[in-house]
Parts: C-alpha cells; structure tokens; sequence
C-alpha cells in the first residue's frame, strides 16, 4: 500500500471529506451563531430552558435521563432502575434479583451524552467491571430486543392543540459481512464506517479478530443505536404520516411540561410505530437533534438549515411559554448546571 492509499484511507480524510464525522464543535459552530443571535431576541441566553417546562433548562443538558423516562407511560417505557453512585456491585446484583430483570441488560449514565458508557450487561462480571469504572449514577434498563430502532422528533407549540413530527431517523447497526477469506480484523479495517471505531472494538473482539467468517455471514459488531459508536442513521422523512404524528401527539400530551424534542425508541416495524405500539428508551429535550441530518451523503448546508429552523420552533415555544409565566433560567443556575454535568461525564 503506498503513502496516497495510506493516506486517502487514513481516519483523517475518512471523517474530513464525510461530515457527519466533524468535530461536535466545528458542525455546530453556525448553530452557535444563531443561538446568540436568538438570545438576543429573546433577551437570555438560556431562552431555550422554557422550551419544556417539565424538564430542567428544558433538556438541553445535565437532565436526569431517570427523572424523564418516569414521566413517560408505563406501558411505553422498558423497566429501568436508578443506582445512586457510589454503589458495590453485590448491591446491583441484589437489585437485580429481586426486580426480576435478567442479562442481557443495558447500563447506561443518568446524565451522560453521544452513547458515552452505555454498555450491553451480559453476566456478573460485566456488572462488577462497570461499577468499577462508573462514577455517577447510571440506569439498568431491560433490553427491549424489537427489531427497528428509531428516532422521532415532535414540536407541538404551548398554544396549538396538535403537534407535529418533524424528523424520523432509522438506525442501521454496524455490521461487517464474511467473505470466507478476510480475518474479522480486515473486515473491521476494510470498512470506513467500522474503522474509525477500531480502537474500541479491538479491545472487545479481541478473542475473534483472527476468526475468518464464512462468506455471507453478517456479524452485528455494535448493538448500541448511537451515531458515534458507527451506527448509520438514515432518513425516514418519507414515513411520516398524520397518523403517526397523531399517535405522538398522544403520547405527549401524557408526558407533562413537554413540547419540544426527540423520542428514541424500538418498535415491531412501521406500522406498531404509526400504532403507538413502541418502547420508549430515552426522551431527549431541547438539546436533541432531528438526527435524520446524519444519512451518510445528506448535505451540509441542508443540515444547517433543518437544524436553523428547529432552533427557530424552539425560539417560538420558549417565548410562548415565557409569555405564560414560565421563567428563563438565570445564567448563573445555567453554568452551575453545566459544570456539574460536565464532572458527570468526565
């Protein structure tokens, strides 16, 4: 391989030439722009804490995932615990038991962010490995094994009586396919997307990089659905429907304080989505994206634009709500908040 192989193939030009790969702060750098420039409109730089009244700065960072999860129906959210840290893994085990919840399992922070943590729990000494390395309170959720992962962002304004769904995203697992000659090892490093995670997955297939699979055979090699773990999100603007959107204007309208954010969830297929008929693994507030933006090839500048507009509809509920006697954070609560999220995630 000569140094311009080397080279186009480097992680460098792979995410340089594929921006869904950027840096967080250099994508968002234009929303950055226009964030000041709707504070000022608004006359506060935290505006966007009174998008959802029923979550804390309106979810745009440092929020319970725990607290949130709980507003939602019952019915419609998988078993979750909350473990205070610090917490023994004897404790967890015993927590376990007596909730009847068995392995597989998913561990993941309270407050954390872009799939920081979260964690397939598949035996005890998973559980004791990650209360070792855990310093903040973290949730046991049930894994819910549905077959379509996906993302649904609703906007519904204080004074309309039906929202909308703006965004649909459907996850596709990082995969690798056999071809009964190339090593897992070669396949991981053959494929763009699946290389720039080797780091991680060098350290958990480390038992199986010299296994050679059959050809045809598909390993699922991250079952974690978070873009920065490999897994391709793709658009599904063209399954939105009224029935959908009228199915989350249902479940919505039960989660108090809410109006603004995507909801991260499994499903049977399309039609348990259109029907309600979903789990409901995270509800992320003013701080979510419509992540369709991220199919691979989606341009930039149209990305800009849908990401603009939401700020826009966030602008407009956080004033409406405003103008309804729910205040602004104060930027003083708003940097208290952020540091003690930031020591959560470090």
């Amino acid at each position: 391989m000569n140094f311009w192989h080397r080279l186009l193939k480097s992680n460098f030009i792979i995410r340089l030439k594929n921006w869904e790969y950027w840096p967080f702060e250099v994508f968002q750098f234009p929303v950055i722009l226009y964030w000041l420039w709707l504070s000022l409109r608004a006359r506060s730089l935290m505006f966007f804490s009174a998008s959802n009244p029923g979550i804390p700065l309106g979810g745009m960072y440092g929020e319970s995932k725990f607290d949130i999860l709980m507003k939602i129906p019952a019915h419609l959210r998988p078993r979750t615990l909350l473990m205070k840290f610090p917490v023994s893994a004897e404790h967890v085990l015993l927590e376990l038991q007596q909730h009847a919840m068995p392995f597989p399992l998913i561990f993941k922070p309270d407050v954390g962010e872009r799939g920081f943590m979260v964690e397939r729990i598949f035996s005890e000494a998973d559980v004791a490995a990650y209360c070792s390395k855990i310093k903040a309170d973290f949730l046991v959720q049930e894994l819910v094994d549905l077959p379509v992962e996906c993302g649904v962002f609703y906007i519904r304004k204080p004074t309309d009586t039906n929202g909308k769904v703006t965004s649909l995203n459907l996850k596709e697992m990082l995969t690798v396919t056999g071809d009964g000659r190339r090593t897992l090892r070669e396949l991981i490093l053959d494929n763009e997307r699946s290389k720039l995670q080797w780091d991680r997955l060098k350290e958990r297939y480390h038992d199986k990089l010299a296994t050679v699979l059959p050809a045809g055979e598909v390993w699922e090699i991250n079952s974690i659905g978070n873009h920065c773990l490999g897994t391709k999100f793709l658009n599904g603007e063209q399954y939105i429907t009224p029935e959908l959107e009228r199915t989350f204007d249902a479940i919505s309208k039960q989660i108090d304080g809410f109006f603004y954010g995507r909801f991260d969830l499994r499903c049977e297929g399309l039609q348990a989505l259109y029907e309600g008929r979903v789990k409901i693994m995270e509800l992320n507030g003013c701080g979510a994206e419509p992540a369709h933006i991220y199919e691979p090839g989606f341009p930039l500048f149209k990305a800009w634009r849908t990401l603009f507009r939401h700020w826009e509809e966030m602008y407009a509920i956080s004033v409406s709500n405003y103008k309804h006697g729910i205040n602004y954070a104060s930027l003083k609560e708003g940097l208290a908040a952020y540091r003690k999220y930031k020591a959560a995630i470090a």
